[in-house]
């Protein structure tokens, strides 16, 4: 094969092997938190303003923080990114400082939160009469104050 010559997985340039890093801080423009990704405007890279702010894609799974991973809307970051074929692309992304990402207080809806189920004692004691409840309990002191009211009315 010639030297220098185009192969599958051969004779990369060393530059495209290593997509260069740069840093950047700026705020976040918006962020989907059911498709897990956004993008935050760059205000400054390498400590130089950026006029206008450029826009860098960034996906949940770059965000250094606990729990749920998402942005919220104009929260200030600092994060690495890269050039790639589709643009500027975020590798990782904290709060001011390098702390964790606030993010956001929504969730994304479709997956109902999981309820820890409450001790028996407790569940019949903090029913009240102005409330619907589907427990046998109320149902049945229902039933009998109907009941009552009703003999009561026919008497």
């Amino acid at each position: 094969m010639a030297e220098g010559g185009p192969g599958k997985g051969r004779g990369e340039e060393p530059e495209k092997a290593r997509p260069q890093v740069h840093s950047g801080s700026g705020f976040c423009k918006w962020f989907n938190v059911r498709m897990g990704f956004g993008f935050i405007s760059m205000t400054s890279s390498e400590g130089s303003p950026v006029e206008p702010p450029l826009d860098v894609f960034v996906h949940q799974s770059k965000l250094v923080m606990e729990g749920f991973r998402s942005l919220k809307e104009g929260e200030q970051v600092e994060f690495t990114y890269k050039t790639s074929s589709k643009g500027l692309e975020s590798l990782r992304v904290t709060g001011p400082g390098g702390g964790p990402c606030a993010g956001s207080e929504r969730r994304p809806k479709g997956k109902v939160p999981v309820q820890k189920r409450k001790p028996k004692g407790d569940r019949w004691v903090k029913h009240n009469r102005q409330t619907i409840c589907a427990c046998l309990y109320c149902t049945l002191a229902t039933l009998v104050l109907n009941v009552i009211s009703n003999s009561n009315k026919n008497s």
